[in-house]
């Protein structure tokens, strides 16, 4: 999400060895997985198509486990070694599970017996720490919540576990989601795996840096207002924001709820794919949901050699250029024409288009996220839950916990809403911001 004046931290201790980047993201996949994909049933059945998707962790780590190649055990060790040797440069988790080769172990002993196993048996996934997980600690990054442990998982997390994915640990971010560096982190700041004395983008910075470091196989994030798919770009991995309402929001720490949605990071457009299927669908738990069939999207999955020279041919793509103009990065601008360029020699029709109303996206943006945020955050009072400050008086306790317990970012933001959906200002901003919105 966009950031406002908050100060950065500063990334000095990560400045002492900068030559981390090679030694880390440069690791291969583990070199005994497999890297022929092979069918599976439960999410996608591939026996329609000839050439199901390729560079697949997902679909190698599953064919590496039916045909006995590898264990589930021997997997989960060989990531949470590579965790242990990357942790303490790019600090992406919060908390890790203790019981990864537990389950691993279960699973093992399921292949054993010849059970059948879940389409995603042995993959390991991390979770976003506002994400609520049953077993483990669940802080949004912020102090308010700190060693708070939900009393059940979210909707995406228990699918993910019902089909046989390891959760790994939580992941850090921006505090409520409220930032895009993770800087915002009430605990700690995460390093770019491919420059640690750089950001990782935000507010899922520590689940894009996990996935990109090899920490983890996939991982789920939020997005508000881009906090799946910058980290995405910052750390090169795929970053998949759903469509509002495909995958339930049931356990998701709110943040802005008209805009908040789970979304899924991979190394590979394939496993994004495999893991938003997994977790969407329609959720009794929560109204917003869409009661829409979900499509198999691995099903629109095309084998490399079956593509001809001009694979995109009839498709078009517009070009905004708002986005273009005065006050864009010289390199930015170079880099999204370079891209325009090379979707037109895969046959794409590029037209440039404008969007008059463009500039009115980021105000509007903050007014609203900022009001809602000011609601949703009311219920941290240090009385229901999280941590709580001992005073004399109700309001003392309420002020104390909160001023405590919040940020800076935080409490700019609750400031922010707050002033904007007063008595004489919700007119002026909030209702204004509703129409831009709508």
């Amino acid at each position: 999400m966009i950031s406002t004046l908050q100060p950065p931290r500063s990334l000095s201790h990560f400045r002492s060895n900068p030559t981390l980047l090679l030694r880390y993201t440069s690791l291969k996949p583990l070199s005994s997985l497999s890297s022929q994909p092979v069918t599976h049933s439960t999410i996608t059945d591939q026996s329609q198509s000839p050439n199901p998707p390729s560079h697949s962790q997902i679909l190698s780590t599953r064919h590496s486990l039916l045909s006995r190649h590898l264990t589930a055990t021997q997997l989960a060790e060989s990531f949470l070694t590579r965790l242990r040797l990357t942790e303490p440069h790019l600090r992406s988790f919060l908390h890790v599970s203790d019981s990864v080769l537990a389950q691993a172990r279960e699973l093992d002993e399921k292949i054993q017996r010849n059970e059948e196993l879940g389409p995603l048996a042995g993959v390991l996934v991390a979770i976003k720490d506002n994400i609520c997980t049953a077993e483990m600690p669940s802080t949004a990054g912020s102090r308010v919540l700190e060693g708070y442990t939900p009393p059940y998982d979210a909707t995406a997390v228990r699918k993910i576990k019902e089909l046989g994915g390891i959760v790994v640990g939580k992941t850090n971010l921006d505090e409520f989601g409220m930032g895009s560096t993770t800087e915002a982190s009430a605990y700690q700041v995460t390093a770019n795996p491919w420059d640690i004395s750089r950001v990782p983008g935000g507010s899922s910075g520590g689940s894009a840096a996990a996935v990109s470091a090899r920490q983890c196989m996939v991982s789920l994030g939020s997005d508000t207002g881009g906090s799946v798919r910058q980290p995405a770009s910052f750390c090169g991995v795929v970053g998949l924001k759903p469509t509002y309402g495909r995958v339930s929001r049931f356990g998701l720490m709110a943040y802005a709820s008209s805009l908040d949605v789970i979304g899924c990071f991979g190394t590979s457009v394939a496993d994004a794919g495999i893991l938003l299927h997994a977790i969407s669908g329609h959720d009794r738990l929560d109204a917003t949901s869409s009661k829409r069939e979900v499509p198999d999207f691995s099903a629109q999955f095309v084998s490399m050699n079956l593509l001809e020279s001009k694979p995109l041919k009839g498709l078009r793509i517009g070009l905004i250029r708002e986005t273009l103009d005065d006050g864009v990065d010289t390199g930015v601008t170079s880099a999204v024409r370079t891209a325009a360029l090379h979707l037109e020699e895969l046959g794409c029709c590029v037209t440039e288009v404008s969007l008059p109303s463009f500039s009115l996206g980021l105000p509007a943006y903050y007014i609203l996220a900022s009001s809602e945020s000011s609601s949703n955050l009311s219920r941290y009072d240090g009385v229901r839950y999280g941590n709580r400050v001992a005073a004399d008086e109700l309001n003392s306790q309420y002020m104390d916990s909160r001023a405590k317990g919040f940020g800076s970012e935080v409490k700019r933001r609750i400031l922010t809403g707050t002033y904007a959906l007063s008595a004489g200002y919700y007119d002026a901003y909030y209702k204004r911001a509703q129409q831009c919105f709508r």
